[in-house]
């Protein structure tokens, strides 16, 4: 089943249109989700935890409207209620570096210096490729706002980028000299 046909149906239908969402939409909620929290048996919680919310709540879709922006407005407060709950942000590096979905220690870093809500924008525009147009739709929130959310979560990430970087440097400057 095919993305504008599952939109059509997934309110008045049953488990074969969850397992097609599930097929479609799984692997990149799990990304999505991953990027937002920073740990990978969390994210795959909170995709399990979205997509029953969705087949609980399928009769508040519109049919019409986009099943996906649906699925990732309930994945994102999926995740942030869990960081509510865990309320201190850990972040471990997965077992290992050849993981597809591994941020190195620099990066992880510098995003623990976003919120949650700004590492998701971060990963919508710049993994996902996602237009603020459809960062809208599932944000709830004008596209103009979105636009300078990501700008100044940009200038933020870049100066802890920066920092981990002159950090490093005078590590090693303090060993030479």
């Amino acid at each position: 089943m095919d993305a504008r046909a599952l939109d059509a149906c997934f309110a008045t239908a049953g488990e074969e249109a969850l397992n097609a969402a599930i097929a479609l939409y799984g692997q990149p909620l799990l990304r999505y989700c991953h990027h937002i929290l920073c740990d990978y048996h969390e994210a795959q919680d909170a995709v399990q935890t979205t997509f029953i919310k969705a087949y609980d709540n399928r009769k508040r879709f519109q049919n019409g409207s986009s099943l996906s922006a649906w699925l990732y407005r309930l994945a994102y407060t999926t995740c942030i209620d869990l960081l509510r709950r865990r309320r201190v942000q850990l972040f471990t590096p997965p077992a290992a570096e050849s993981d597809p979905d591994y941020i190195g220690d620099e990066l992880r870093q510098a995003l623990e210096k976003l919120s949650p809500e700004q590492r998701a924008l971060v990963f919508g525009r710049v993994i996902e490729q996602r237009s603020f147009e459809a960062l809208s739709v599932i944000y709830g929130k004008s596209a103009a706002t979105l636009r300078k959310r990501y700008e100044r979560a940009r200038k933020k990430l870049a100066a802890a980028l920066t920092g981990t970087a002159a950090e490093r440097g005078r590590g090693c400057e303090s060993r030479i000299g």
